[in-house]
């Protein structure tokens, strides 16, 4: 049997994919040893990308060649924007941070570049580059989040975390985006293999960027 897309991509992504998935930000949340400072700068950064996830996951729905594609996407969109973005809020209260914090803390080089990739992506107007990113960042999120050894930490901000990127409707939506894009990338295979590699080393440096102090505004 022939290799799928999929795991070309990701072949060609090492070893960034690896990295990522083993990186010690996700061992330490795992654990439960990851320091607050830390998790909340991570997440004030991760919550700049819901504006420009949500465009991106448009642009799918927009450029897929099928109405029951538009519909799981549409799905997902609204979990985003739902259950996700609630997290977010309950996270940053418990961490303390506030909203002048999260409205004046710069965007971190990681963060500019993965919100610059998504909209890159989106403005190809093209269901295949769409997928290469959104891939990236909900498979390889779910790969070190199956890694979790049980029991999980006490603490609902980093196990909540952990559970948004590994359940069974998780697992089965990054099923249906490696089934889609094995489906559609071969036709653009430069386009594809340039997105998705962009965006498993953006990963990776923007879990280094948690352990960074932001600089100045």
């Amino acid at each position: 049997m022939s290799e799928r897309f999929t795991e070309h991509l990701r072949d060609l992504a090492e070893p960034d994919w690896s990295e990522a998935a083993t990186h010690r930000f996700t061992r330490e949340l795992m654990d439960g040893t990851l320091a607050p400072d830390i998790m909340a700068r991570y997440l004030v950064q991760d919550h700049r990308f819901v504006d420009r996830f949500l465009m991106l996951i448009g642009a799918a729905m927009a450029t897929s060649d099928r109405f029951e594609s538009r519909l799981r996407l549409a799905r997902f969109a609204g979990l985003v924007a739902g259950e996700e973005n609630t997290y977010f809020e309950r996270a940053f209260e418990a961490l303390g941070v506030s909203t002048e914090r999260r409205a004046s803390e710069p965007d971190s080089a990681a963060t500019a570049g993965f919100k610059a990739l998504m909209r890159e992506a989106a403005e190809h107007r093209s269901y295949a580059a769409a997928l290469s990113v959104l891939a990236v960042a909900e498979w390889l999120y779910l790969d070190w989040a199956s890694r979790a050894p049980t029991p999980l930490p006490d603490g609902f901000v980093h196990r909540e975390w952990i559970t948004l990127h590994d359940n069974p409707g998780f697992r089965d939506f990054v099923a249906f985006l490696r089934i889609e894009l094995d489906r559609v990338g071969p036709e653009e295979r430069a386009l594809c293999e340039t997105l998705f590699r962009r965006a498993v080393a953006l990963e990776r440096a923007f879990f280094d960027a948690a352990y960074d102090a932001p600089r100045p505004a």
